[in-house]
């Protein structure tokens, strides 16, 4: 198990599910053996404002909050929100934006869940604590959909 802790934060805005998102990321860490920490600012997000929901795993998480400019993985589902969100990422760090996914993907209900596919592929999560994660986070009659749509971001990134 690496000895680093990996910052993921999650930006979008009101009802992308950005919080439903962070959740299952939170999770499959959990399910993999991580110490995990999860931290959520939902400012106005009833009327489509900002969400950002700091996700921190590793050995032992002291924090939830993701210090400024340190997250290792940005995940954008509103590209409005790219250019606020992008000093919060490191030097190096990877974003991860619906501009990565095939317009199919980018475009539907499950696209929070398809860029959780995209960030799988870069973690050392396990893909059974991923699978794990999405059905114990999703309603029985949207599990196949978003296993899909996570599935096929996860092949088009490079799995």
């Amino acid at each position: 198990m690496p000895t680093e802790i990996t910052n993921v934060i999650v930006v979008g805005l009101g009802g992308q599910g950005v919080i439903k998102a962070s959740d299952i990321l939170a999770d499959a860490a959990c399910r993999a053996g991580h110490d995990v920490k999860k931290a959520e600012i939902h400012g106005m997000s009833q009327r489509g404002g900002s969400v950002l929901s700091d996700v921190r795993f590793g050995p032992l998480v002291l924090s939830p909050m993701v210090p400024f400019g340190e997250a290792d993985y940005l995940v954008v589902l509103a590209p409005g929100q790219i250019d606020n969100s992008r000093p919060l990422l490191r030097q190096g760090g990877v974003l991860i934006e619906p501009a990565c996914l095939s317009a199919n993907l980018a475009g539907g209900r499950a696209m929070n869940i398809a860029l959780l596919g995209s960030l799988g592929y870069h973690l050392e999560l396990p893909r059974e604590a991923w699978q794990a994660a999405l059905r114990a986070n999703l309603p029985e009659k949207w599990i196949a959909m978003n296993q899909t749509a996570f599935d096929a971001a996860w092949e088009a990134t490079g799995g």
